[in-house]
């Protein structure tokens, strides 16, 4: 990230074991908000520079405008991403798509071939399948004009360039004319990564990258690629300007949520890495619950006390959701957005199919669309309805078990019509 946003600062504990090289502190790293300032605003607060740069303070724009004014992107919602870090409240960067960051006049970052290392840590439950929720160094100008001119961690499902086996998300290098998992363009046998908080690692040195990652809340880290660069990027012409949110031409149609990272110069061994994941999971990342968007929670109910559950883990559209045994998957794990959205995946809906408002309606996922359809009002009676037909969301014929299929029904009282929101 180019700037340091007000009230975002790395964790107090010390994440650079002894003998490791400095990493590049200011501009590049920043991490999860302490809770006080940004409780104190009443009302909406943006993630705002606090170090002012040269340029727009921080804010990003490239060959792709963003949607605020003069072809800028949004600034992220400061209160959008609630978690708690050991014990106590903070929050993160919440990337919805046309939010970003970037700095173009920056120092101590990697450029041309020199060797880096990146990593950040991002919630495993907010991600889409489009361009880009980076992280990393980027060209200075905005342009898409070379491939090798940049270097950034990516976390999503998109597959127009590259991607790994399954449905993912995966951890993937943005290097520019292309996301990579591995050693060519397209498939690469790149394992999905499903965990509720993720640490993500790309580094890169001469002729040679690696893709590492882990739960950022328990564990040792994964070598999910290590070997050579694709054809076309060796050498690097890595530019040294820092993004977040975006690729490096600007584009802003990914999503995600940043809660810390750094960038180093040199080419970090797996010994320091090692060290910094366990730093990582002993400052004890968790969900908030609460407020909106609640992220990655599960939806439990309250007859049957099992969780609301896309089937196979399936992505198609129109797969219609069942309980069953509560697990850690992703396909478990939704969002309940500001728009009222039910979001898994980060990029399907929970959905009345066909915009139905009758009885028996199945509850489906789909694509997220924004449809009233797609709108769920969470009740303080512990019901779920829809906006659009005012009927619950309801375990079929009162069924507790295992694969029973969730409908529409006009609402009861009763307790298969229950539902809590779980982290």
């Amino acid at each position: 990230m180019g700037v340091t946003p007000p009230h975002l600062s790395t964790r107090a504990t010390d994440r650079r074991p002894a003998g490791s090289r400095q990493p590049a502190r200011s501009p590049a790293s920043c991490g999860a908000a302490a809770s006080s300032p940004v409780d104190a605003h009443s009302g909406g607060a943006a993630i705002t520079p606090r170090r002012r740069s040269r340029g727009r303070s921080g804010q990003a724009t490239g060959y792709w405008p963003g949607p605020a004014a003069g072809g800028y992107d949004n600034f992220a919602d400061a209160k959008a991403a609630p978690i708690t870090v050991g014990g106590q409240k903070a929050y993160g960067v919440y990337i919805a798509p046309g939010t970003g960051y970037r700095n173009n006049h920056t120092s101590g970052i990697a450029t041309g071939d020199q060797p880096e290392g990146i990593y950040a840590v991002v919630d495993g439950a907010h991600y889409n399948q489009w361009c880009c929720f980076d992280y990393g160094n980027a060209q200075t100008d905005g342009q898409a004009d070379s491939p090798a001119i940049m270097e950034t961690v990516y976390f999503g499902a998109d597959k127009q360039w590259g991607w790994g086996s399954g449905a993912g998300p995966w951890i993937m290098g943005d290097l520019e004319w292309g996301l990579f998992s591995g050693a060519k363009a397209g498939y690469n046998d790149l394992a999905p990564i499903n965990h509720r908080f993720v640490t993500a690692i790309v580094k890169g040195q001469p002729n040679h990258w690696a893709i590492r990652g882990g739960d950022a809340q328990s564990g040792s880290l994964t070598t999910y690629f290590d070997g050579q660069r694709p054809s076309g990027y060796n050498p690097m012409k890595k530019e040294g300007a820092i993004v977040l949110g975006t690729g490096g031409d600007n584009s802003t149609s990914g999503q995600g949520t940043f809660f810390e990272g750094v960038l180093t110069s040199g080419y970090p061994s797996e010994a320091t890495e090692a060290a910094v994941q366990a730093n990582i999971t002993a400052a004890g990342y968790a969900p908030a619950g609460g407020g909106t968007p609640q992220q990655g929670v599960q939806v439990v109910g309250g007859q049957s006390g099992r969780c609301l559950d896309v089937p196979n883990s399936s992505t198609t559209n129109g797969t219609q959701v069942q309980i069953w045994d509560c697990g850690s998957g992703t396909n478990q794990r939704f969002t309940y957005t500001s728009a009222k959205q039910l979001q898994v995946y980060g990029n399907k809906c929970l959905d009345a199919s066909g915009q139905g408002t009758a009885n028996g309606t199945p509850v489906i996922i789909w694509d997220c669309n924004g449809g009233a359809n797609q709108q769920w009002n969470v009740n303080s009676n512990g019901s779920v309805t829809g906006v659009q037909s005012g009927l619950c969301v309801d375990a079929n014929g009162a069924g507790t078990a295992n694969g029973t299929k969730i409908i529409l029904w006009s609402c009861n009282g009763q307790s298969n019509q229950q539902w809590s929101l779980r982290s």
